[in-house]
């Protein structure tokens, strides 16, 4: 039974593609964004707030990072998602955020000074050519051939962004609870999308938006973070961590049954190669990415 908390949690998560898209049909990117973090934060506030006097002397010194952490994992990783779910499928949104641990192990070589096994490499060569043979559609020189559309870099560039976070948050260790570190980074994600929001055209969210918003905010930003830290408690990082080869696998089945997406033969060989490539990366540094997923506790792979 403890395995379901993983598979929830890679559920939930993958859940988030579509709210992605069916938000990008209702609300403005900016306003999805200010709002999904805000309803977390006030979720938290009652259950946060008396502890975070016990917590101000570590959170004050760390003010800075929390903040630059905030950035980076909820509101431009969050912000790219939303836009890019405005040129591009749901579909090929989970297969480019499925790289996430992959450009994890890279960018672990200078934050971390971790060593890159043969193995990686080949890895990473993999899943990259599944990934332009996906969106060249049988084109393994897509990259260099053409350009990719404006969504599918732009998932790309969060993709990047949510993996330098997850590097990050393992580099800078700091004396919080999951539940405090969550919270500190949803309220300067607040702050720092507040300006974003004011600029939209629609500062209020459409009715239809609603229950979008309070997917992502109460679901995606909390119950699957908490599930997430109750598995790896349980079962250890490195078995959660093999659930995250699911998400796309989830994502791109709710895209075809929910949104009626179209799920052709180079997403199935694609995908395929690009999980295989990230699974082979991970025999020999299992443990080192499995540490860097123990931190993803905002992860919305997008």
């Amino acid at each position: 039974m403890v395995y379901l908390l993983p598979f929830i949690t890679v559920l939930i998560w993958g859940g988030n593609a579509i709210i992605n898209k069916l938000a990008a049909e209702t609300i403005e990117p900016s306003a999805m964004s200010f709002y999904r973090w805000f309803l977390a934060a006030l979720i938290m506030t009652p259950f946060c707030l008396p502890k975070v006097k016990r917590y101000w002397p570590e959170i004050r010194k760390n003010s800075g990072k929390l903040a630059f952490l905030a950035l980076l994992g909820m509101v431009l990783n969050q912000s790219l998602g939303y836009y890019a779910a405005l040129t591009t499928t749901a579909s090929n949104m989970a297969l480019i955020t499925s790289l996430v641990p992959l450009i994890s192990v890279f960018i672990s070589v200078p934050l971390l000074h971790k060593r890159i096994s043969m193995l990686s490499v080949v890895g990473g060569v993999i899943s990259l050519a599944g990934l332009a043979f996906m969106l060249g559609q049988g084109d393994l020189a897509f990259f260099i051939n053409q350009g990719i559309t404006q969504g599918d870099g732009l998932m790309a560039m969060a993709a990047v962004i949510y993996a330098t976070y997850c590097v990050l948050l393992k580099r800078w260790k700091m004396n919080l609870s999951s539940l405090i570190l969550i919270y500190t980074q949803a309220v300067f994600a607040v702050i720092l999308l507040l300006p974003l929001l004011l600029s939209s055209e629609h500062i209020m969210p459409t009715q239809a938006s609603l229950p979008l918003i309070a997917y992502a905010g109460l679901f995606a930003s909390l119950i699957a973070p908490l599930c997430w830290v109750k598995a790896i408690d349980l079962i250890g990082a490195e078995n959660s961590a093999m659930f995250m080869n699911l998400l796309p696998v989830i994502a791109v089945a709710l895209a075809a049954s929910l949104l009626g997406e179209t799920i052709t033969e180079f997403h199935l060989i694609g995908g395929l190669m690009v999980i295989s490539g990230v699974i082979l990366s991970q025999i020999k540094r299992r443990k080192a990415v499995a540490t860097i997923v123990d931190s993803e506790l905002t992860i919305d792979k997008q």
